[in-house]
């Protein structure tokens, strides 16, 4: 999408880089990117051209140490994404009557932990990070790490990922998504998603009411034409007018 404008929404620590994807509009779609990406992702860019099809302005943002701001001074733990997400809701607000959640992966579990509550139109989840405790303990086996070492040691590097953090492990146990969601959520999901179980997307599922869409040989990274081709048909067929 060709109109997009950069902004700089005020951060606790620091500016909050921000897109503005699309014509003015008084209904807005926040959109959270994943792990390892930016505001300007391909599927935020497709989410982007579909809203505006629709009558939406979308908004999306780097979180801490993705995108422009790499090397900043803040984290890219639960608490700085959760506060970063509250400054763009803060921005947003004043300015549209109605207001939308797009998260991608880690963007969806973020979303969930700093939006329950608030007055959201509707949710669109891509390949949603719901239980974060089993993600981080999947990478703690897999590195043979034992929790005793981990509370122990507190920071450990991991060879081609992020290290395991003992204080991000304590956050997601005491912040689990067992909260009320009530606003209405559509979730597109890969059949062979490496990343999230289907057990942990069935039981959120049922508990909030979302509706799923499994794509059959879809992974957890939307990233082949195939599979960004059915994101941008699940995209126009799940968002409302």
């Amino acid at each position: 999408m060709d109109q997009t404008e950069r902004i700089t929404i005020p951060g606790a620590a620091e500016g909050i880089p921000a897109l503005l994807w699309g014509p003015a509009s008084d209904r807005w779609i926040i959109a959270v990117h994943g792990n390892f990406s930016h505001k300007a992702d391909r599927v935020i860019a497709l989410l982007a051209r579909r809203a505006a099809e629709k009558g939406y302005r979308t908004l999306s943002f780097d979180l801490p140490q993705h995108g422009e701001r790499a090397g900043g001074a803040l984290p890219p733990d639960p608490p700085s994404c959760v506060s970063d997400l509250g400054a763009v809701y803060e921005y947003v607000r004043p300015r549209a009557e109605r207001v939308a959640l797009f998260g991608c992966s880690m963007g969806a579990y973020f979303g969930l932990l700093a939006y329950h509550g608030l007055p959201l139109s509707q949710s669109l989840f891509l390949s949603p990070v719901v239980n974060m405790e089993r993600i981080i303990r999947d990478m703690m086996a897999a590195a043979g790490v034992s929790e005793e070492r981990l509370r122990a040691e507190r920071l450990i590097p991991v060879e081609g990922g992020p290290p395991l953090d003992w204080d991000y492990l304590d956050y997601v146990r005491t912040h689990p998504v067992r909260f009320a969601w009530e606003s209405p959520t559509s979730i597109l999901y890969g059949e062979n998603d490496a990343l999230c179980a289907w057990p942990e997307i069935a039981a959120f599922s049922r508990r909030y009411g979302a509706e799923v869409r499994v794509l059959p040989g879809g992974e957890h990274f939307f990233h082949t034409p195939g599979q960004l081709s059915a994101f941008d048909d699940w995209v126009a067929g799940a968002l409302r007018e």
